[in-house]
C-alpha cells in the first residue's frame, strides 16, 4: 500500500489514491505539525505551540497524547508509526518523499540542477502540480501561518523559475495572459515585470512591452519613490535598440549559454535581492513573506597561510575535485591526525579556489574536538548575517535557518569551509544545496556516513619536513647544522604542528644552535614512544615549549585555558591573573612570541587573541594538574566580575535604559578606572567586539560555582547593549537561561531583574501577553524590596497596557511608576512614565495636556543627560504638533529626535521618528520626499520584525495615497495595516486604520464597504 500525505492544500492522507479519515481538524493539525519534520522527533512543547499557538488548552499534553494515539491507529494499516521519543517528543516514521511539501522541494531542487531545458520544464510542472490550494488550509496558528508564508514564497519562486525555463524554450505565446495577471498581483516585483516585458516583445508586441515598463516605472516611483533596478532598465534599453539576442529561440531546446551576460533571460541580470522570511521564534512570523535579505558577497576565509610547504599533489587533487564541472554541489572531506595541517590546507585551497566562487566564501571553526563544539544553529546565524540577512529577521528555529540558508545559496556560486568538524551530524545542516556551491570539511574522523569525496593528509615526509624548517629559519641556518635539522623533523614525527613549534622557538632565538633543540626533543622521545594516541608529537612539542617559558608565562597559559570561547582580549587575562592590563598585555606578547597564543585582528578596542584548540587542551591539562580548584574558581570569579563591571559601565555610558538598577555591587573584581575608560571610549564598538565572549562568560558562570547573582547580573547588564544592537536572539536565550538558574536557586532579586528585562524584550517583539507576564512576575518577586526594583517593571507594564488600548489600567500603572521612580531617584524611569501619561493624553484628545507633559520630559531629560528620553519626548511633541496641524514644528521635532537616536546607534528609535517625518512631509505637499522616507522606514521595520512600526508606516502610506486621490493603493495599504493591528491587539490604532479604510472606500465609490469599515472602527473604539 502506498500512503501519501498532503499539506499543500487541505491536510489529507491518501492510501492507494483513496482518502482516509484521520480525524477532526485539531487531529489533522497534529499530523501536519509532525509531517513538516517527517522522520524526525518533535518535542511535545513544540507540537503544542504549533497546533494551538497562543490558545493552549488546559491539559494540553493529555490532549496531544490522545490525538497522537488516534493518529497511530488510523495510520497503522500500512505500518506508518508515530513513536514516543525520549524526553516526551513524537516522531512520524515516514519518508519525506511521501509528503507533498517535501516532494515539492525535492522536485524543485532537481529542476534547478537540470538547467533550463525540457527536463527542467517537466520537473517544475510536476512540482507545481502538487499544489491543491493554500498550504495547511484551515490551520490558523502563528506557526502554521509562518509555514504557509514560507511555502507560498517557494511556490512563487518555482512559478517564476518555470516561466524562465519556458521563455528559454520559446513558449512565450502561452505566457502573456499568465504574466499579465501575475504582474497585476505583484506590480512591484521587477522580475515578474521583466518576464512580462520579454514575453510581449517576443510576441511582436513591442509597444505593449514598452508600455508595461513605463507602467512599472511609474508605480515604483509613486509607491516607493525609487526607479527601476539596473536589470529592468537594461532590458528596456535592449528592446529600444532592438538587441538581436532578445529574439525568441528558434527551437524548443535551450541554446548553450557560456556567457551569462549574453543570456536572453532577463532574470539572469536581476539577481533576487530578497528572500522570503522563514518562521520566527516559537512559531511566530514577523512580516513573513517580506523581503529580508540583501545579497552580500561574504569573504569569511581567514588570511592565507604564509608558511605552507609540500602538499602539491593533495592541493591539485582538491582543486580538481572542487573546480570541475559537476551536476550538483561538491563536498570534500579532508581527514588526518591532529596537528597534520588540515586547517592550513583548507585555507590555502580555499584561497586558490576563490576566483571559482565569485559569490563569496563562508568559513566556520566548528571546534569539534573542544569542550564546547560550535552549534550548527549558531553557525547558521553567522552565515545568514554574512549573506545579508538583517539580525532582527534571522529565524529563531533551526528548520527556518536551514531553509533560509539553502534558499539563499540555491542560486549562488559560494565556497563553504567547515573546519574542525566532529561528525556528519554537526555539518549536515551546514551543507549548501546550490548546484554551483562547494564545501571543504576538515576533521580527524572519516565520517563514513557522509556523502563526500575524501582526501587524507599524512605526516610530512622527511624532505618536506626539512623544507618547512628551512622556510622558518632560513636555508643557510638550517643547512649549517643539517644533521640536527633532520633530527628535529624526525623526532617531531613529521607532524607539521610539532615542526612549527620547534622552528618557532629557534626563529625567535637566533643565537640558539639547532642541536640544542634536537637534544631536547630527543629527551622527550621516551614519552613519545610510551604514549599510544595519535597526537603524541603535538603534546611533546607543546610540553617542550612550555618548559622553556618562565614561571609567570606558564601560569598565564594555564589561566588562558580557563577562558570560554576561542577569542579573547587582554583585559580578560588581566582578571584571571589578578593583575593590571599592561602586565597582561606583556605576558600575552611572550605567549605570542612562542606561538602558543596567536595575535588576531586588531579592533577599535585593541588586539584579539586566539588559542588553537590543541594548545588549549594541553594548557587545560596543566591547569587541572597544577592549579588547585579553589584558585581556578577564584580566577573565574574575577573574570565574571571584570565582565560585569565593564558591561555595566558600557550600558551606563550609553544611558539608554530606565531600569535604574546598577549591577556594579555584584562585580567582585574591576579593572583600574583608567584602563576601563580606555576600553570603553566607544562602548558600542567594545560590545560588538566582546558580545560573544561576554555571553560565553555569563553562560560559563551560570553552569559553574561563581554564583548565580553575578552571572544573572551580567546577563541583565547586557540588556542595553543587546537592545541597541538588536541582538534579540542572544538577549532572549541568555536571559531565559539566567532566569531558570535564578529561580532554581531561590534568588528572587536576580529573577525579578531578569523578568523585567525579558518584559522589555517581548514588548519590543510585539509579544504583549508574554511581556505582561514577565513584568507582573518581576513585580511579584520584587514585592517588599522597595521602589528601586519596582519602578521600571511598573512602567514597562503600563506601556504594554497602553499599547493594548487599556488606558485606565495604563494610567494607574504609569502614575504608580512615576511615584516609585521619584522615590528611588530614578530620573530616567520618571521621564519614561511621565511621557507615557502624555501619550495617553494625546491619544485621548487632550493635546495641550500632553504637550505640557512632553515639554517637562524634554527639560528633565536634557538636564539629566538622558538622551533616549530626550528623543522620545521630541517624537511625542512631534505627534502633538501633528495633531494640531502645526506641521513645520512637528517636522523639526521629528528631525531632532531622529538625529539623537542615530547618534546613539539606535536605528529602530530613529525610524520611529523618520516614519512620522515622512507623513508630515506628505501633509506639507512634499509627496516624493515623504514617500521615500516612508518606504525606507517600512524596510527597516520589517528588518527588525517590528509589527507596530510596520503597521504605522502602512497607515501613513495609505493616508499619502488618499491625499493625492488614489483610493486603490490606499485600500491595500490600509488593509495591510489593519491586519497587523489586529494581530498585535491594538484596538485604538485598529480604529484609526479602519477610519482610513472607510475614507478610501468612499473615495472609490464603494459606500457599502465604507459603512462596514466605519462600523468596525466604532466597535474597535468601544473595545
Amino acid at each position: 500500500m502506498a500512503t501519501r500525505f498532503g499539506v499543500l492544500g487541505t491536510i489529507e492522507v491518501r492510501r492507494d489514491g483513496a482518502p482516509i479519515d484521520v480525524g477532526h481538524a485539531m487531529q489533522r493539525r497534529v499530523l501536519a505539525a509532525l509531517l513538516v519534520d517527517a522522520g524526525r522527533a518533535v518535542s511535545a512543547e513544540a507540537l503544542v505551540e504549533r497546533v494551538w499557538g497562543d490558545t493552549e488548552p488546559a491539559n494540553d499534553r493529555r490532549k496531544l497524547y490522545g490525538y497522537c494515539s488516534r493518529l497511530r491507529h488510523a495510520l497503522a494499516a500500512d505500518g506508518t508509526a508515530i513513536t514516543r521519543e525520549r524526553g516526551g517528543g513524537y516522531r512520524l516514521a515516514v519518508e519525506p518523499s511521501a509528503v507533498d511539501a517535501h516532494r515539492f522541494r525535492e522536485l524543485s531542487d532537481r529542476a534547478r540542477k537540470a538547467g533550463g531545458g525540457v527536463q527542467a520544464d517537466a520537473l517544475w510542472r510536476e512540482a507545481l502540480a502538487l499544489w491543491r490550494g493554500s498550504a495547511f488550509a484551515g490551520a490558523d496558528t502563528p506557526w502554521f501561518n509562518a509555514q504557509r508564508h514560507l511555502l507560498d514564497g517557494e511556490r512563487l519562486a518555482a512559478e517564476l523559475e518555470l516561466v524562465d525555463v519556458r521563455l528559454r524554450l520559446g513558449q512565450h505565446d502561452g505566457l502573456v495572459s499568465e504574466l499579465t495577471a501575475r504582474a497585476e498581483a505583484h506590480p512591484l516585483d521587477e522580475r515578474v515585470v521583466g518576464q512580462l516585458i520579454l514575453a510581449l516583445y517576443r510576441c511582436e508586441r513591442q509597444a505593449e512591452a514598452l508600455e508595461a515598463y513605463e507602467r512599472a516605472r511609474r508605480r515604483l516611483a509613486d509607491e516607493l519613490g525609487v526607479d527601476p533596478g539596473a536589470a529592468l532598465r537594461r532590458l528596456y534599453e535592449r528592446i529600444l535598440t532592438g538587441d538581436p539576442q532578445l529574439a525568441a529561440p528558434r527551437s524548443a531546446a535551450p541554446p548553450a549559454i557560456t556567457n551569462p551576460a549574453a543570456t536572453t533571460n532577463p532574470t539572469d541580470t536581476m539577481q533576487p535581492a530578497t528572500t522570503t522570511k522563514p518562521p520566527g521564534k516559537s512559531g511566530t512570523v514577523a512580516n513573513a513573506g517580506t523581503p529580508i535579505a540583501r545579497q552580500l558577497v561574504p569573504r569569511l576565509l581567514p588570511a592565507d597561510v604564509s608558511l605552507f610547504v609540500g602538499r602539491e599533489d593533495e592541493v591539485e587533487e582538491a582543486l580538481r575535485l572542487l573546480g570541475e564541472e559537476r551536476p550538483g554541489p561538491a563536498t570534500l572531506l579532508v581527514t588526518g591526525p591532529a596537528g597534520v595541517g588540515k586547517t592550513a590546507f583548507a585555507i590555502r585551497t580555499g584561497h586558490l579556489l576563490a576566483s571559482h566562487f565569485p559569490d563569496g566564501q563562508l568559513h566556520a571553526d566548528l571546534r569539534g574536538f573542544g569542550d564546547e563544539p560550535a552549534e550548527p544553529f549558531t553557525v547558521l546565524g553567522t552565515f545568514l548575517r554574512a549573506l545579508g540577512t538583517p539580525g532582527g529577521t534571522v529565524p529563531a528555529e533551526m528548520t527556518g535557518r536551514v531553509h533560509l540558508y539553502r534558499t539563499l545559496l540555491a542560486g549562488r556560486q559560494t565556497l563553504v569551509v567547515l573546519d574542525n568538524a566532529a561528525s556528519a551530524q554537526q555539518v549536515s545542516d551546514l551543507l549548501p544545496s546550490g548546484v554551483r556551491c562547494a564545501t571543504i570539511i576538515t576533521s580527524r574522523t572519516s565520517m563514513a556516513e557522509l556523502c563526500a569525496r575524501r582526501l587524507s593528509l599524512n605526516v610530512l615526509d622527511p624532505v618536506t619536513g626539512l623544507d618547512l624548517l628551512r622556510e622558518m629559519l632560513g636555508q643557510d641556518r638550517a643547512d649549517a647544522d643539517s644533521g640536527a635539522a633532520r633530527a628535529i623533523v624526525e623526532t617531531c614525527g613529521g607532524l607539521p604542528l610539532a615542526v612549527w613549534v620547534a622552528g618557532s622557538r629557534l626563529a625567535a632565538r637566533p643565537h640558539w644552535p639547532l642541536a640544542k633543540v634536537a637534544r631536547a626533543l630527543a629527551d622527550e622521545q621516551r614519552r613519545l614512544d610510551e604514549l599510544a594516541v595519535g597526537h603524541i608529537a603535538v603534546r611533546a612539542s607543546l610540553e617542550l615549549t612550555y618548559q622553556q617559558m618562565s614561571a609567570a608565562t606558564q601560569h598565564a597559559l594555564r589561566m588562558v585555558a580557563l577562558l570560554p570561547g576561542p577569542s579573547f582580549a587582554a583585559w580578560a587575562l588581566a582578571a584571571l591573573l589578578n593583575t593590571a592590563l599592561p602586565e597582561a598585555e606583556a605576558v600575552l606578547d611572550d605567549l605570542v612570541e612562542v606561538h602558543l597564543v596567536q595575535a588576531g585582528s586588531v579592533n577599535v578596542t585593541g588586539i584579539r587573541y586566539q588559542l588553537h584548540d590543541l594548545v588549549r587542551l594541553f594548557a587545560r591539562e596543566r591547569t587541572e594538574s597544577d592549579v588547585p580548584e579553589r584558585d581556578r574558581t577564584a580566577a573565574l570569579t574575577r573574570l565574571l566580575g571584570a565582565s560585569l563591571h565593564l558591561a555595566d559601565l558600557a550600558a551606563d555610558t550609553l544611558s539608554v535604559d530606565f531600569q535604574g538598577i546598577s549591577q556594579l555591587d555584584l562585580a567582585s573584581w574591576r579593572l583600574a578606572a583608567a584602563d576601563a575608560d580606555q576600553l570603553l571610549a566607544d562602548p558600542l564598538a567594545w560590545f560588538n567586539d566582546e558580545r560573544q565572549f561576554l555571553i560565553d562568560v555569563a553562560e560559563q558562570a551560570l553552569d559553574g560555582t561563581e554564583g548565580v547573582a553575578p552571572a544573572a547580573g551580567l546577563a541583565t547588564a547586557l540588556t542595553t547593549l543587546f537592545q541597541v544592537g538588536s541582538h534579540f536572539d542572544d538577549w532572549e536565550r541568555l536571559q531565559n537561561r539566567a532566569l531558570k538558574a535564578a529561580l532554581s536557586n531561590g534568588d528572587r532579586h536576580s529573577a525579578a531583574k531578569v523578568h523585567r528585562c525579558l518584559g522589555e524584550l517581548t514588548t519590543i517583539l510585539d509579544r504583549y501577553p508574554e511581556a505582561v507576564d514577565h513584568f507582573e512576575q518581576a513585580l511579584l518577586l520584587a514585592d517588599g524590596e522597595g521602589p528601586t526594583y519596582q519602578a521600571s517593571a511598573t512602567a514597562g507594564l503600563a506601556y504594554v497596557h497602553r499599547l493594548l488600548g487599556q488606558y485606565s489600567t495604563a494610567v494607574l500603572r504609569f502614575e504608580k511608576a512615576a511615584e516609585l521612580a521619584e522615590a528611588a531617584g530614578n530620573v530616567n524611569c520618571l521621564v519614561y512614565a511621565t511621557n507615557g501619561l502624555g501619550v495617553i493624553d494625546l491619544e485621548q484628545g487632550r493635546v495641550e495636556a500632553a504637550i505640557a507633559r512632553f515639554a517637562k520630559c524634554l527639560r528633565v531629560s536634557r538636564v539629566a543627560g538622558y538622551r533616549p528620553g530626550e528623543a522620545q519626548a521630541l517624537r511625542c511633541l512631534g505627534q502633538s504638533h501633528r495633531a494640531l496641524g502645526a506641521y513645520p514644528a512637528a517636522a523639526a521635532d521629528y528631525q531632532q529626535a531622529a538625529t539623537i537616536s542615530e547618534d546613539l546607534g539606535d536605528r529602530l528609535s530613529a525610524t520611529h521618528a523618520t516614519c512620522w517625518l515622512g507623513d508630515i512631509l506628505i501633509r506639507q505637499g512634499k509627496h516624493r520626499e515623504g514617500r521615500r522616507l516612508l518606504a525606507r522606514s517600512l524596510w527597516i521595520y520589517r528588518e527588525f520584525g517590528n509589527l507596530w512600526g510596520e503597521a504605522a508606516t502602512l497607515y501613513a502610506l495609505a493616508e499619502a495615497h488618499l491625499a493625492v486621490g488614489r483610493p486603490a493603493p490606499a485600500i491595500r495599504r490600509a488593509e495591510a495595516a489593519i491586519r497587523l493591528w489586529r494581530q498585535i491587539g491594538s484596538s485604538k490604532w485598529l480604529a484609526v486604520g479602519l477610519g482610513t479604510l472607510a475614507k478610501a472606500h468612499t473615495l472609490a465609490g464603494d459606500h457599502t464597504a465604507a459603512a462596514r469599515a466605519r462600523d468596525e472602527a466604532e466597535a474597535a473604539r468601544k473595545a
